[in-house]
């Protein structure tokens, strides 16, 4: 069975398919597609623009199974901010580094004592007869005083999960992908597909 993931950000293609390791499944990231070019990202929410993803891709590849994400780092005492602005917080073609930066920098400017944080991730499953399964994950934690840890993307260097010490950027990709807000939704995903695949 063939699924293509509508994403152009190869780290985050590698999690899934190690998360989707072990199924029967070809799994491709859109980014494969020569004229592939990813929609505006104008939703409002984590869901809306998953489905705009899924749904745009899906417009492609009629008769594949798609899975779309939209994913993001939300900061109470910041009115959620980055929110679903996360990847281009700090503009459009933003680096990871400099959306963490800034993100730091506004903590900082604002004197915010409260670093709560979460990741939040809602995935979007599409069938070949446009079939919809919908998931989400959260990882609760708090905002670093600093960036550190070499390992995964995004906020990953600046963001220690619950009831560790150390940021998933340190913590290493063994650990994330147990622990992820994306690994999270994905294990409804991996179940829908299971039974899919044995038939049931």
């Amino acid at each position: 069975m063939e699924l293509w993931f509508a994403t152009t950000n190869k780290d985050k293609f590698k999690e899934i398919k190690e998360l989707l390791k072990n199924l029967p499944l070809e799994v491709h990231g859109a980014f494969e597609m020569p004229h592939y070019s990813a929609p505006e990202e104008n939703g409002e929410t984590f869901l809306e623009n998953a489905k705009i993803k899924a749904r745009f891709l899906k417009a492609m590849k009629p008769q594949s199974w798609i899975l779309a994400d939209d994913s993001g780092l939300e900061v109470p005492a910041m009115k959620n901010l980055p929110g679903v602005h996360s990847a281009r917080y700090a503009g459009p073609r933003a680096r990871d580094i400099e959306n963490t930066t800034k993100l730091l920098h506004q903590m900082g400017l604002q004197k915010i004592a409260d670093r709560t944080a979460l990741f939040k991730c809602v995935m979007v499953l599409l069938g070949p007869n446009n079939e919809e399964q919908v998931s989400e994950g959260i990882l609760k934690g708090t905002i670093a005083g600093q960036a550190k840890g070499k390992t995964g993307f995004g906020y990953d260097p600046i963001f220690i999960p619950e009831s560790n010490t150390q940021t998933l950027a340190e913590l290493g990709m063994a650990v994330k992908n147990r622990l992820s807000h994306r690994a999270q939704a994905l294990r409804t995903i991996r179940t829908h597909l299971e039974g899919i695949l044995a038939g049931v």
